[in-house]
């Protein structure tokens, strides 16, 4: 005899004595558990079949131990950006034993697979506070863009489509460190500038490009990238 369950958001087929990982359910080491969204029973030649699940029918098992899954590498990359992310991640599992199946007249069973109730949060300080906050905020903006502006720092050139680290050090060299910078410069004396960098380069849009990301429009800037091919519309 074996079922189709529902545990924890995945479907599993369990036969009594069977052991099963599933996602890490909240009830304690050693306690028994009982799931109730059974999709499908099968007694030899006796099939029943829910619409979605079978009325009654019950599977209980036996929590043993909480534990987590092996290492999963998860790698992030964007071509010609410079960007590169690496994460690894481990599942919180929980093994149980299945110990019946009953296919009709079982009780409710509780929902053991939810997670556990939140803790209560703080509640938040009075809306007073908050508004005489506010102007703080707002009058300390204008200081970090007049430092940014008093630096000069430079800005990355290789987010314009295009520009490579070995363009992006060129332009450095001939004065050009900033969005605004690149975006007054004409297409044609960017070509002569980077006349000396292997490959084939269309400059046509890197003003335009540029004078979206110094006036602080990235989503615009975005939706425009993804249409462009190496700088070239």
């Amino acid at each position: 005899m074996y079922a189709i369950v529902e545990i924890a958001g995945h479907q599993f087929k369990v036969e009594k004595d069977q052991k099963v990982f599933v996602n890490r359910l909240a009830t304690e080491e050693g306690k028994k558990v009982s799931f109730d969204n059974v999709l499908l029973v099968a007694d030899g030649d006796n099939v029943t079949v829910g619409a979605p699940a079978i009325g009654g029918a019950q599977v209980s098992a036996k929590v043993l131990k909480h534990l987590k899954g092996d290492k999963v590498i998860v790698f992030k990359k964007k071509r010609r950006k410079g960007y590169r992310v690496k994460n690894g991640h481990r599942q919180a599992l929980s093994e149980i034993v299945i110990e019946s199946i009953v296919a009709s007249g079982a009780k409710p069973a509780k929902k053991a697979e939810k997670a556990a109730p939140k803790k209560e949060t703080k509640k938040a300080e009075p809306k007073v506070e908050a508004k005489a906050a506010a102007p703080k905020a707002e009058k300390a903006a204008p200081k970090k863009a007049a430092t940014k502006k008093a630096t000069g720092k430079a800005d990355d050139l290789k987010k314009i489509e295009g520009i490579g680290p070995k363009i992006a050090s060129t332009l450095v060299e001939a004065g050009i460190s900033t969005f605004a910078e690149l975006a007054k410069t004409d297409a044609a004396k960017i070509s002569e500038i980077i006349a000396g960098v292997r490959g084939n380069h269309v400059t046509d849009t890197w003003p335009a490009q540029a004078k979206l990301a110094a006036d602080g429009k990235w989503d615009e800037l975005k939706k425009w990238q993804d249409e462009l091919d190496g700088g070239k519309a």
